[in-house]
């Protein structure tokens, strides 16, 4: 009925049920008007009809729906050798791109892609001569009329235009009238078939629980002859999460909804397409114009939203003559819309029976045998599955590879930056804490001294840290350059100045003497008296082990080990031996102390000079 009025170049509105051949309906006036090299070869056209700019304009609502109608379209014009290209989001732009630079007879896309490359004038539609919107009340609801209108305004005045839908409301119909002129309106059906829905499919609904829903799908999918199956849902988590079940229970299922990029989306319908997945599970994306041959079962797990929705639904089956079975399981929540449904479509399910799994009419009507259960036997577990079907990377601007890369990079500089941050952290610690873990049980690190060095040349800095550090390295009776950085960095405590003046000059020759644990001996500021013998023999019999226990609080006060450090240059060799036994014993380094020390002791004295 449509092909003597499309390819007379009248506008069409053509009408008809789901799986009755819509596609080649407007595709082979499409390709008719479409001047290819073919043509100038036999005669039918002139060589500067020729162009590389699209002819031809096939605007549908779906990614799916626009690779099917694409391989339709290059099929049915392989023998005149017409170039068809499909456009859609979810792939990288530059074979698109690439694709429109070479020449394309015919463009197949989506509204959002074709508007990105049409405003990027990569896109060229000045030369097309027939438009087609496939879906066209979907294409021409209010979530795509901004775009499908832009569209529209750049093509030419002069062109046929085509719309081709199975649901055609009568306000979707007076819109279209808007950008047609004097459309004709083909609706086709069949003398025998009553009704909006296709007659050799068996629908059956059912009032369900939503908790015995996913048990009811796993005992449905084993009926006898099923062959493939889709499950409908309404939200994209419900199809991602019944996916899985279904795949725990042994099913070869496979998802098909927004939340997934492109290539996974592709995989799951090839896969279905060739038969390594039998289960497709989806939301409505997949519920126009997708024709997959040997689909016997269509089950709404959800109640649709509208009877237009329910048509395309179930219309994925029963399709070029076949029949096919529908299955509905509405909510109890749902039984206002499915009535609403029920009666939009005249159906006589306005009161649907309460079914469970275990029911045994749901068995009988739908020809499950007696005793099946919600798992999958695994000797019929015989389809390779989702994972044996290639994943395509589709270049996905913004996908998960760019995504990976970039958070692999990123994942690596935080990583290296944390792992310097502890190896600089603990130096800090040691520096402030004045050595205070090898007191405690805390072995000293190998870097210990190495980090202790820039202290003593960094003493300005050490000096603005604050006061709390600065008196915690005070009450140390343990450490070496520590406790020589606190008596530099913290003012003098009320101390006779004589005794410290006699002090001074003691120090003087402490500080070209070699030895490493001489600083050691001259932290207090008492005056410089000769120890007696028993004194230095105290000294040096002193076990490392006291000196390393004694609690901090009773250290600090305590003066008679200090007395007998300050001695002349002779009774400082004695006590130097001791020391370097107590160092050697904790297994300190002491020579960085020197070197430490210098600078403080040439500080204090300029200090006091004055």
């Amino acid at each position: 009925m449509t092909l003597p009025v499309a390819l007379s170049g009248t506008d069409v509105i053509g009408q008809a049920k789901t799986g009755t051949g819509k596609t080649l309906g407007f595709g082979l006036p499409l390709l008719d008007r479409v001047t290819v090299p073919a043509d100038v070869e036999a005669g039918r056209a002139r060589p500067e009809d020729l162009t590389d700019a699209p002819q031809a304009l096939v605007v549908v609502p779906t990614r799916e729906l626009c690779t099917q109608v694409t391989n339709d379209l290059l099929t049915a014009g392989k023998v005149r050798n017409v170039r068809v290209l499909a456009i859609y989001g979810g792939r990288a732009y530059e074979p698109q791109v690439e694709a429109l630079q070479k020449g394309v007879d015919v463009v197949v896309g989506t509204p959002g892609r074709l508007l990105d490359l049409a405003g990027q004038k990569k896109l060229n539609l000045k030369h097309i001569r027939s438009l087609v919107l496939d879906e066209a009340d979907e294409m021409l609801d209010l979530g795509f009329l901004p775009d499908v209108e832009k569209i529209i305004n750049m093509l030419p005045a002069k062109r046929q235009t085509m719309l081709f839908s199975a649901t055609m409301p009568g306000a979707v119909i007076g819109l279209a009238r808007r950008y047609m002129s004097q459309p004709t309106h083909i609706r086709a059906t069949a003398p025998d078939d009553e009704g909006a829905t296709v007659a050799n499919i068996a629908q059956h609904v059912y009032r369900a629980h939503n908790m015995d829903k996913p048990e009811m799908v796993a005992r449905l999918l084993q009926a006898e002859g099923r062959g493939l199956a889709m499950v409908f849902c309404r939200t994209k988590r419900t199809a991602a999460d019944l996916a899985d079940q279904l795949k725990q229970r042994g099913f070869a299922s496979g998802a098909v909804h927004g939340d997934l990029g492109q290539g996974a989306r592709e995989q799951a319908l090839r896969a279905f397409r060739n038969g390594k997945v039998d289960v497709l599970v989806c939301t409505d994306v997949a519920a126009r114009g997708i024709d997959v041959e040997g689909v016997t079962h269509v089950i709404n797990y959800q109640s649709p939203e509208d009877e237009k929705t329910y048509l395309h639904r179930i219309g994925r089956t029963g399709r070029a003559g076949a029949s096919g079975t529908a299955v509905t399981l509405v909510d109890w929540d749902d039984i206002p819309r499915w009535q609403l449904i029920n009666k939009a479509l005249e159906l006589d399910f306005n009161d649907p029976p309460e079914t469970y799994s275990t029911s045994p009419h749901f068995f009988e009507e739908l020809s499950i045998p007696a005793g099946t259960k919600g798992v999958l036997p695994r000797s019929e577990r015989t389809r390779a599955g989702l994972d044996a079907e290639e994943l395509e990377d589709l270049g996905e601007p913004g996908g998960r590879g760019g995504r990976g890369r970039g958070g692999r990079g990123g994942r690596d500089e935080s990583g290296s930056a944390e792992r310097e941050r502890p190896a600089r952290t603990p130096r800090r610690r040691r520096r402030t804490r004045g050595g205070a873990p090898l007191g405690e049980g805390t072995p000293a690190p190998a870097g210990a001294p190495a980090a202790e060095a820039p202290a003593a040349e960094q003493s300005p800095v050490a000096e603005e840290t604050g006061a709390p550090r600065t008196l915690r390295r005070r009450r140390r009776t343990r450490g070496g350059a520590p406790q020589e950085a606190a008596v530099a960095a913290v003012p003098a405590t009320p101390v006779d100045e004589a005794a410290e003046a006699a002090v001074t000059p003691a120090e003087g020759p402490a500080l070209d003497t070699p030895e490493p644990a001489a600083p050691r001996r001259r932290r207090t500021r008492k005056t410089a008296e000769a120890p007696t013998e028993q004194e230095q023999q105290a000294a040096v019999e002193t076990p490392a082990a006291e000196v390393v226990e004694t609690p901090m609080a009773e250290a600090a006060p305590t003066t008679p080990r200090r007395r007998t450090r300050k001695t002349t240059s002779a009774a400082e060799t004695a006590v130097a031996t001791a020391e370097g036994t107590e160092t050697t014993a904790e297994g300190t380094e002491t020579a960085p102390e020197t070197t430490e020390a210098k600078p403080r002791r040439t500080r204090k004295t300029a200090a006091t000079a004055p």
